[in-house]
C-alpha cells in the first residue's frame, strides 16, 4: 500500500467513498486524516497494512442511500491477499476462510440453498447490504492490532447515518464486539448470535437462521427481500 506524504479527508471522499456517504460521515473527517496518518507511520516503520489503499473504504463505494441490511464484522483477514474492504468477503480466487465457510453452511441449512464456490460477498452488497468491519484495517498477521486507534469513531458515524435515515434495516450483529453497537441503533431490528468463528460457531450461531429472518424484518418494514445465494 503506497501512500503520500499527507491525504486530507476531501482526497478520501472525492475518491473512495461514494458521494451519498458524505453527509453521514462528514463529521469525523478529521478522524480519517488520523487514521491514514496512523497508517502512513505504520508503513515507515515496515509494516504492511491491510487491504490494499484501494479497498480500505469499500464498505462506502456502495449507495448510502440503498442500505437495507447492516452486517458488522471485527476487523479485516490479516492473511495478505485475503482482505478486500468487505466484512467476511475475500477475492473470487480465495478459498473461504473458516468464519465463511460456517456462515455458508447455516446460509444452506437456513435457505435450502446450494453452498456458494466462492468466498465474494460483493453480490450481497450491491443489493444493499453493507458489509462493514468496525476496524477497517489490520496489520498483516495481527488481528485487532489496529483496534482503538480511530477506526471505531468513523464506523460508529457511519452506523448513526443509516440508522437517522429513518428507512427499513435490519442489523446482524455476530458476536459481543458486534452486539456492543446495538445502543447506537435505536429501534432497528437486530438480529444477533455467537460470533461464526470456529471457536463460537456451535454456542448458537449455528441454527440461528439470520438469513431467513432478515427477509422477513424486511419485508414487515416494507423493503424487498435480500437473494442471499451465491
Amino acid at each position: 500500500m503506497i501512500m503520500t506524504a499527507r491525504i486530507r479527508s476531501e482526497d478520501v471522499f472525492q475518491t473512495l467513498i461514494a458521494p451519498s456517504w458524505s453527509e453521514a460521515l462528514s463529521g469525523v473527517e478529521k478522524e480519517i486524516e488520523s487514521v491514514w496518518a496512523m497508517l502512513q507511520e505504520e508503513q515507515a516503520l515496515g509494516r504492511r497494512s491491510l487491504p490494499r489503499r484501494d479497498d480500505i473504504f469499500r464498505a462506502f463505494s456502495y449507495p448510502f442511500d440503498q442500505v437495507k441490511v447492516l452486517l458488522v464484522g471485527q476487523d479485516p483477514y490479516p492473511t495478505p491477499g485475503h482482505a478486500m474492504g468487505l466484512s467476511f468477503s475475500v477475492p473470487p480466487d480465495v478459498a473461504p476462510p473458516a468464519s465463511l465457510r460456517n456462515i455458508y453452511k447455516e446460509l444452506t441449512d437456513d435457505l435450502g440453498v446450494p453452498s456458494p464456490e466462492t468466498g465474494d460477498l460483493r453480490p450481497w452488497a450491491e443489493q444493499g447490504v453493507c458489509l462493514l468491519n468496525r476496524v477497517l484495517t489490520v496489520e498483516a498477521g495481527k488481528p485487532n492490532s489496529h483496534r482503538g486507534r480511530g477506526w471505531e469513531k468513523i464506523t460508529e458515524a457511519a452506523i448513526e447515518g443509516l440508522v437517522g435515515r429513518r428507512k427499513p434495516l435490519v442489523a446482524i450483529l455476530w458476536g459481543k464486539e458486534a452486539q456492543s453497537l446495538a445502543p447506537l441503533l435505536d429501534d432497528t431490528p437486530i438480529i444477533t448470535s455467537p460470533h461464526p468463528s470456529p471457536l463460537a460457531a456451535y454456542r448458537g450461531f449455528f441454527g440461528s437462521k439470520p438469513f431467513s429472518r432478515t427477509n422477513e424484518l424486511l419485508r414487515n418494514q416494507g423493503a424487498s427481500a435480500i437473494d442471499w445465494q451465491l
